[in-house]
């Protein structure tokens, strides 16, 4: 796979805010272990190789075992997840791939059942990130692992 364009060079301005916007999540309410699931599911969802191959790396330096990476994608029939856990890939799964009549009173009732209304919308903005960077880099597809020097991934030992 060849990268179509650079839109760190294209549209550097645009890429300094997406990437300002994006670092603000690590002051969010939100733990570092369930972005690291958020942002690994959505990336499974949208089919973007880069993001999925890079927040699986981060989610290895962080400390997150091997086995419920592997379980993130079956979140569902896996017992290897809390409850908060679940309630943050079911928002996920909702806000990545919005149904036709919105997000189910039932599903935002779980939601907040686990996450404080600023939590809750940590974890929102920590959904939109994801998806946007998914979409840019599914669009201009950008090679996966060809970030890992820049980003300090190698030190995943998954390279």
């Amino acid at each position: 796979m060849t990268q179509r364009l650079n839109y760190m060079q294209q549209s550097p301005e645009l890429f300094k805010k997406m990437l300002e916007f994006s670092t603000a999540e690590q002051d969010s309410a939100i733990e570092e272990k369930i972005l690291d699931l958020v942002h690994i599911r959505a990336s499974q969802m949208n089919g973007c190789g880069f993001c999925l191959d890079m927040h699986v790396k981060q989610a290895k330096i962080h400390g997150e075992g091997e086995l419920r990476l592997y379980h993130i994608a079956i979140w569902r029939e896996s017992t290897l997840f809390a409850p908060r856990e679940r309630a943050a890939l079911a928002w996920t799964e909702i806000l990545t791939k919005l149904p036709e009549h919105g997000v189910p009173d039932e599903l935002y009732d779980r939601v907040r059942g686990q996450f404080s209304e600023k939590e809750i919308s940590d974890l929102t903005f920590s959904v939109m990130a994801i998806n946007a960077w998914n979409r840019i880099n599914v669009a201009f597809k950008n090679v996966p692992g060809s970030a890992d020097v820049a980003f300090g991934l190698t030190k995943a030992g998954l390279s």
